[in-house]
Protein backbone atom coordinates (compact mmCIF):
# COMPACT_ATOMS: atom_id res chain seq x y z
CA UNK A 1 0.00 0.00 0.00
CA UNK A 2 1.68 3.52 -0.96
CA UNK A 3 3.14 5.24 1.72
CA UNK A 4 0.75 8.04 1.88
CA UNK A 5 -2.51 6.43 1.73
CA UNK A 6 -0.84 4.01 5.30
CA UNK A 7 -0.38 7.41 6.57
CA UNK A 8 -4.04 8.34 5.89
CA UNK A 9 -5.65 5.38 7.63
CA UNK A 10 -2.85 5.31 10.44
CA UNK A 11 -2.91 8.43 10.79
CA UNK A 12 -0.71 9.27 14.45
CA UNK A 13 1.76 7.11 13.54
CA UNK A 14 3.04 8.90 10.59
CA UNK A 15 2.82 12.91 11.59
CA UNK A 16 5.95 14.19 12.44
CA UNK A 17 7.13 15.85 15.79
CA UNK A 18 3.68 17.56 17.00
CA UNK A 19 1.79 16.56 14.11
CA UNK A 20 3.14 19.34 11.20
CA UNK A 21 2.83 17.65 8.36
CA UNK A 22 0.99 19.96 6.21
CA UNK A 23 -2.65 18.14 4.97
CA UNK A 24 -3.61 21.38 2.92
CA UNK A 25 -3.67 24.96 2.04
CA UNK A 26 -5.89 27.96 1.94
CA UNK A 27 -5.03 30.94 0.87
CA UNK A 28 -1.32 30.64 2.11
CA UNK A 29 -2.72 29.68 5.61
CA UNK A 30 -1.64 25.75 6.63
CA UNK A 31 -3.32 22.97 7.86
CA UNK A 32 -1.45 20.04 9.34
CA UNK A 33 -1.79 16.45 10.49
CA UNK A 34 -2.49 17.85 13.67
CA UNK A 35 -5.32 20.27 12.84
CA UNK A 36 -7.26 17.10 10.90
CA UNK A 37 -7.16 15.17 13.93
CA UNK A 38 -8.08 17.96 16.31
CA UNK A 39 -10.99 18.76 14.10
CA UNK A 40 -11.82 15.50 14.16
CA UNK A 41 -12.25 15.14 17.64
CA UNK A 42 -13.81 18.52 18.42
CA UNK A 43 -16.78 18.36 15.65
CA UNK A 44 -18.88 16.70 18.32
CA UNK A 45 -17.77 16.70 21.94
CA UNK A 46 -20.92 16.47 23.78
CA UNK A 47 -20.05 12.67 24.75
CA UNK A 48 -20.07 11.95 21.37
CA UNK A 49 -17.62 8.66 20.18
CA UNK A 50 -16.38 9.08 16.39
CA UNK A 51 -16.73 5.21 15.78
CA UNK A 52 -14.21 2.93 14.34
CA UNK A 53 -15.30 2.51 10.69
CA UNK A 54 -15.27 -1.21 9.70
CA UNK A 55 -12.78 -0.65 6.25
CA UNK A 56 -10.29 1.00 5.57
CA UNK A 57 -11.89 2.55 2.52
CA UNK A 58 -14.43 4.09 4.56
CA UNK A 59 -11.88 5.69 7.17
CA UNK A 60 -10.21 7.14 3.93
CA UNK A 61 -13.37 8.33 2.86
CA UNK A 62 -14.07 9.73 6.08
CA UNK A 63 -10.35 11.41 6.19
CA UNK A 64 -11.10 12.86 3.39
CA UNK A 65 -14.61 13.99 3.67
CA UNK A 66 -13.33 15.49 7.07
CA UNK A 67 -10.14 17.57 5.31
CA UNK A 68 -13.13 19.49 2.86
CA UNK A 69 -14.87 20.46 5.80
CA UNK A 70 -11.73 21.89 7.56
CA UNK A 71 -10.72 23.29 4.09
CA UNK A 72 -14.29 24.94 3.77
CA UNK A 73 -13.90 25.91 7.64
CA UNK A 74 -10.60 27.65 7.48
CA UNK A 75 -12.18 29.32 3.92
CA UNK A 76 -14.95 30.92 5.64
CA UNK A 77 -13.39 32.19 8.78
CA UNK A 78 -11.10 33.77 7.05
CA UNK A 79 -13.82 35.23 4.90
CA UNK A 80 -15.27 36.11 8.61
CA UNK A 81 -12.26 37.61 9.71
CA UNK A 82 -12.15 39.83 6.38
CA UNK A 83 -15.45 41.09 7.51
CA UNK A 84 -15.04 42.03 11.00
CA UNK A 85 -17.31 39.32 12.18
CA UNK A 86 -15.05 36.77 14.10
CA UNK A 87 -16.81 35.55 17.36
CA UNK A 88 -15.66 37.75 20.49
CA UNK A 89 -14.26 36.15 23.55
CA UNK A 90 -17.54 36.56 25.74
CA UNK A 91 -19.25 34.66 23.27
CA UNK A 92 -16.61 31.86 23.18
CA UNK A 93 -16.96 32.12 27.06
CA UNK A 94 -20.69 31.64 26.84
CA UNK A 95 -20.28 28.93 24.94
CA UNK A 96 -17.65 26.74 26.40
CA UNK A 97 -19.72 27.20 29.58
CA UNK A 98 -22.76 25.86 28.70
CA UNK A 99 -20.28 22.56 28.41
CA UNK A 100 -19.19 22.98 31.39
CA UNK A 101 -23.19 22.55 32.29
CA UNK A 102 -23.66 19.77 30.34
CA UNK A 103 -20.56 17.71 31.89
CA UNK A 104 -21.15 19.12 35.67
CA UNK A 105 -17.71 20.75 36.33
CA UNK A 106 -14.75 22.26 33.74
CA UNK A 107 -12.95 19.56 35.35
CA UNK A 108 -14.70 16.67 33.54
CA UNK A 109 -15.06 18.70 30.27
CA UNK A 110 -11.26 18.75 30.26
CA UNK A 111 -11.00 15.73 31.39
CA UNK A 112 -13.24 14.24 28.35
CA UNK A 113 -11.17 16.68 25.84
CA UNK A 114 -7.97 15.33 27.62
CA UNK A 115 -8.59 11.78 26.56
CA UNK A 116 -9.23 12.74 22.77
CA UNK A 117 -5.90 14.79 22.77
CA UNK A 118 -7.47 18.17 23.25
CA UNK A 119 -6.82 20.72 25.27
CA UNK A 120 -9.76 23.16 26.62
CA UNK A 121 -7.46 26.30 24.42
CA UNK A 122 -8.04 23.48 20.97
CA UNK A 123 -11.90 23.35 21.86
CA UNK A 124 -12.20 27.15 22.63
CA UNK A 125 -10.57 27.65 18.94
CA UNK A 126 -13.25 25.30 17.32
CA UNK A 127 -15.92 26.92 19.02
CA UNK A 128 -14.51 30.07 18.16
CA UNK A 129 -14.65 28.81 14.30
CA UNK A 130 -18.14 27.46 14.56
CA UNK A 131 -19.63 30.49 16.46
CA UNK A 132 -17.64 32.91 13.73
CA UNK A 133 -19.11 30.59 10.90
CA UNK A 134 -22.72 31.04 12.23
CA UNK A 135 -22.34 35.10 12.50
CA UNK A 136 -21.24 34.93 8.53
CA UNK A 137 -24.35 32.71 7.70
CA UNK A 138 -26.33 35.37 9.48
CA UNK A 139 -25.19 38.24 7.70
CA UNK A 140 -24.08 37.21 4.42
CA UNK A 141 -27.36 34.21 3.85
CA UNK A 142 -29.86 34.38 6.25
CA UNK A 143 -29.97 37.89 7.00
CA UNK A 144 -30.54 38.81 3.01
CA UNK A 145 -33.02 36.35 2.15
CA UNK A 146 -36.67 37.90 2.42
CA UNK A 147 -39.89 36.88 1.54
CA UNK A 148 -42.81 38.95 0.85
CA UNK A 149 -46.43 39.44 1.36
CA UNK A 150 -47.04 39.52 -2.38
CA UNK A 151 -44.93 36.14 -3.16
CA UNK A 152 -46.81 34.03 0.27
CA UNK A 153 -49.95 34.88 -1.37
CA UNK A 154 -48.57 34.19 -5.24
CA UNK A 155 -47.47 30.34 -3.96
CA UNK A 156 -51.09 30.07 -1.65
CA UNK A 157 -52.94 31.09 -5.07
CA UNK A 158 -50.94 28.04 -7.16
CA UNK A 159 -50.86 25.73 -4.16
CA UNK A 160 -54.44 26.65 -3.02
CA UNK A 161 -55.42 22.88 -3.46
CA UNK A 162 -52.71 22.03 -1.09
CA UNK A 163 -54.28 23.79 1.38
CA UNK A 164 -57.60 22.18 0.94
CA UNK A 165 -57.42 19.90 3.39
CA UNK A 166 -60.15 17.43 2.73
CA UNK A 167 -58.56 14.85 5.14
CA UNK A 168 -56.90 15.12 8.62
CA UNK A 169 -53.15 16.38 8.63
CA UNK A 170 -50.29 15.83 10.36
CA UNK A 171 -47.83 18.76 10.72
CA UNK A 172 -44.44 17.36 11.21
CA UNK A 173 -41.10 18.00 11.73
CA UNK A 174 -37.67 15.92 11.81
CA UNK A 175 -34.05 15.88 12.26
CA UNK A 176 -32.19 13.85 9.37
CA UNK A 177 -28.99 12.36 9.95
CA UNK A 178 -27.61 10.82 7.19
CA UNK A 179 -24.31 8.59 6.95
CA UNK A 180 -23.25 9.85 3.50
CA UNK A 181 -21.36 13.04 3.01
CA UNK A 182 -23.37 16.25 2.06
CA UNK A 183 -22.40 19.25 0.61
CA UNK A 184 -22.53 21.97 1.49
CA UNK A 185 -23.44 21.16 4.88
CA UNK A 186 -27.04 22.63 5.28
CA UNK A 187 -26.63 22.82 9.26
CA UNK A 188 -25.60 25.72 11.38
CA UNK A 189 -22.66 23.76 13.03
CA UNK A 190 -21.28 22.97 9.55
CA UNK A 191 -21.35 19.42 11.23
CA UNK A 192 -21.66 16.26 9.41
CA UNK A 193 -21.36 12.50 10.31
CA UNK A 194 -19.78 10.36 8.26
CA UNK A 195 -20.27 6.95 8.15
CA UNK A 196 -22.87 4.62 9.55
CA UNK A 197 -21.57 4.32 12.70
CA UNK A 198 -20.72 7.88 13.50
CA UNK A 199 -24.17 9.06 12.32
CA UNK A 200 -25.91 6.39 14.31
CA UNK A 201 -24.40 7.89 17.92
CA UNK A 202 -24.51 11.62 16.26
CA UNK A 203 -28.42 10.94 16.11
CA UNK A 204 -28.50 8.71 19.60
CA UNK A 205 -26.95 11.84 20.76
CA UNK A 206 -29.32 14.66 19.90
CA UNK A 207 -32.01 12.10 21.31
CA UNK A 208 -30.65 12.28 24.10
CA UNK A 209 -30.48 16.64 23.99
CA UNK A 210 -33.99 16.73 23.19
CA UNK A 211 -35.09 13.99 25.89
CA UNK A 212 -32.95 16.52 28.27
CA UNK A 213 -35.14 19.50 27.27
CA UNK A 214 -33.48 20.89 24.13
CA UNK A 215 -35.42 22.82 21.43
CA UNK A 216 -36.38 20.49 18.39
CA UNK A 217 -35.79 23.74 15.93
CA UNK A 218 -32.90 24.69 17.32
CA UNK A 219 -31.44 21.26 17.23
CA UNK A 220 -32.16 21.10 13.97
CA UNK A 221 -30.70 24.19 12.29
CA UNK A 222 -27.60 23.42 14.65
CA UNK A 223 -27.19 19.72 13.43
CA UNK A 224 -29.65 18.28 10.89
CA UNK A 225 -28.28 17.12 8.04
CA UNK A 226 -31.61 17.51 6.04
CA UNK A 227 -30.72 19.59 2.50
CA UNK A 228 -34.16 20.55 2.85
CA UNK A 229 -35.76 21.09 6.21
CA UNK A 230 -32.83 22.02 8.32
CA UNK A 231 -32.96 25.71 7.68
CA UNK A 232 -36.41 25.85 8.38
CA UNK A 233 -35.74 24.11 12.15
CA UNK A 234 -36.69 20.66 10.34
CA UNK A 235 -40.89 21.87 9.79
CA UNK A 236 -41.74 19.93 6.98
CA UNK A 237 -45.50 21.31 6.75
CA UNK A 238 -48.85 19.41 6.72
CA UNK A 239 -48.76 15.87 5.66
CA UNK A 240 -52.52 14.33 4.88
CA UNK A 241 -53.44 10.90 5.73
CA UNK A 242 -53.79 9.45 3.18
CA UNK A 243 -49.81 10.38 1.57
CA UNK A 244 -48.93 8.29 4.87
CA UNK A 245 -49.32 5.33 2.29
CA UNK A 246 -46.88 5.98 0.12
CA UNK A 247 -44.40 6.34 3.03
CA UNK A 248 -41.73 4.00 4.19
CA UNK A 249 -43.61 1.64 6.78
CA UNK A 250 -40.78 2.01 9.34
CA UNK A 251 -42.01 5.89 9.74
CA UNK A 252 -45.15 5.47 9.56
CA UNK A 253 -45.26 3.03 12.55
CA UNK A 254 -43.56 6.47 14.36
CA UNK A 255 -45.72 9.28 12.85
CA UNK A 256 -49.36 7.53 14.12
CA UNK A 257 -48.16 6.76 17.66
CA UNK A 258 -47.00 9.92 18.31
CA UNK A 259 -49.36 12.66 20.05
CA UNK A 260 -49.14 16.86 19.34
CA UNK A 261 -45.64 17.52 21.02
CA UNK A 262 -44.08 14.26 21.34
CA UNK A 263 -40.74 13.12 19.66
CA UNK A 264 -40.44 9.47 18.31
CA UNK A 265 -38.31 7.05 18.77
CA UNK A 266 -34.85 7.46 16.30
CA UNK A 267 -35.92 5.73 12.78
CA UNK A 268 -33.62 4.09 10.66
CA UNK A 269 -34.30 4.20 6.92
CA UNK A 270 -31.31 2.80 3.91
CA UNK A 271 -28.60 5.15 5.76
CA UNK A 272 -30.66 7.76 7.34
CA UNK A 273 -31.68 8.09 10.89
CA UNK A 274 -34.53 10.26 11.59
CA UNK A 275 -36.04 11.66 14.79
CA UNK A 276 -39.94 12.98 13.69
CA UNK A 277 -42.37 15.19 15.70
CA UNK A 278 -45.28 15.86 15.56
CA UNK A 279 -46.50 19.34 15.95
CA UNK A 280 -50.31 19.37 15.68
CA UNK A 281 -52.85 17.63 13.98
CA UNK A 282 -54.91 19.70 11.46
CA UNK A 283 -58.64 18.86 10.93
CA UNK A 284 -60.11 18.50 7.74
CA UNK A 285 -61.71 21.77 5.63
CA UNK A 286 -60.46 24.73 3.72
CA UNK A 287 -57.29 26.57 5.41
CA UNK A 288 -57.39 30.20 4.20
CA UNK A 289 -54.09 32.62 3.74
CA UNK A 290 -54.84 34.48 6.95
CA UNK A 291 -54.38 31.16 9.09
CA UNK A 292 -51.21 32.13 10.88
CA UNK A 293 -49.89 28.02 10.71
CA UNK A 294 -50.61 28.88 6.65
CA UNK A 295 -48.27 31.91 6.47
CA UNK A 296 -45.67 30.37 8.78
CA UNK A 297 -45.81 27.12 6.10
CA UNK A 298 -45.38 29.22 3.39
CA UNK A 299 -42.75 31.49 4.92
CA UNK A 300 -40.64 28.62 5.75
CA UNK A 301 -40.89 27.21 2.19
CA UNK A 302 -39.93 30.26 0.46
CA UNK A 303 -37.01 30.86 2.67
CA UNK A 304 -35.60 27.63 2.73
CA UNK A 305 -35.78 27.43 -0.75
CA UNK A 306 -33.83 30.66 -1.23
CA UNK A 307 -31.61 30.22 1.26
CA UNK A 308 -29.99 26.80 0.02
CA UNK A 309 -29.47 28.28 -3.11
CA UNK A 310 -27.64 31.26 -2.10
CA UNK A 311 -25.67 29.16 0.45
CA UNK A 312 -24.38 26.44 -2.33
CA UNK A 313 -23.32 29.49 -4.39
CA UNK A 314 -21.91 31.71 -1.50
CA UNK A 315 -19.45 28.30 -0.93
CA UNK A 316 -18.61 27.85 -4.47
CA UNK A 317 -17.81 31.57 -4.98
CA UNK A 318 -15.53 31.69 -1.79
CA UNK A 319 -13.81 28.14 -3.63
CA UNK A 320 -13.70 30.43 -6.57
CA UNK A 321 -11.64 33.12 -4.49
CA UNK A 322 -9.63 30.92 -2.39
CA UNK A 323 -6.16 29.77 -2.90
CA UNK A 324 -6.39 26.37 -1.93
CA UNK A 325 -4.40 22.96 -1.93
CA UNK A 326 -4.94 19.36 -1.10
CA UNK A 327 -1.35 18.17 -0.55
CA UNK A 328 -2.70 15.10 1.00
CA UNK A 329 -4.72 14.22 -2.07
CA UNK A 330 -1.63 15.43 -4.28
CA UNK A 331 0.51 12.46 -2.60
CA UNK A 332 -1.72 9.76 -2.94
CA UNK A 333 -2.70 10.48 -6.39
CA UNK A 334 0.91 10.74 -7.22
CA UNK A 335 2.26 7.67 -5.50
CA UNK A 336 -0.31 5.83 -7.87
CA UNK A 337 1.31 7.29 -10.65
CA UNK A 338 -1.63 9.91 -11.29
CA UNK A 339 -0.84 13.07 -12.71
CA UNK A 340 -0.98 15.64 -10.77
Amino acid sequence: MPAALVCLLAWPACQGPGGGEPVAEVNGERITAADLDRYRWSKLPDGQELAETASASQEAAQRFALLRELIDQRMLVQRAADMGLVATDAEVDAAVERHVVEYGTQAALETFLGDKGLSLGDFRTELRHRLTIERLIQAEISSRVEVGADEMREYYDSHESAFSVYEEQMHLAQILVSASAVSPIPNLRNDDATGPDAAREKIEWIREELASGADFEKMAREYSEDPIYAATGGDMGFIPQSALESTDIRLRREMVALEPGEYSKIVETDGEFRILHLISIEPAGQRPFEDQDVQRSIRAVLTNRKEQVLRAAFYEVERNRATIRNYLAERITAEYGVAN
